[in-house]
């Protein structure tokens, strides 16, 4: 995300937090109530939105890179633990 998309982001979870009713329909009808706020959401795009609780986290997966993007010995540091804080040794 670019800077002014976190802006935005920070912006309507402060919304959220603040505003019941707004919650509800943003869970109900994301685009929707993304496009009242001015943020656009592309077509062809599934937009869905999910609330962490005390007792639930939702774990979001990227997309995996396009073929050829990661070599085995990326991938194997990534799986590894190698450059995510861990050590090596």
């Amino acid at each position: 995300m670019n800077e002014e998309q976190m802006q935005q982001y920070s912006q309507i979870v402060a919304k959220c937090w603040a505003d019941a009713e707004f919650k509800a329909k943003l869970m109900a009808e994301p685009k929707a109530t993304l496009a009242a706020e001015g943020i656009a959401v592309p077509d062809g795009v599934e937009l869905r939105v999910l609330e962490n609780t005390a007792t639930t986290i939702n774990l979001v997966l990227p997309p995996p890179p396009a073929e050829g993007e990661l070599s085995d010995e990326d991938l194997g540091a990534v799986t590894g633990g190698v450059g995510c804080g861990a050590s090596s040794t």
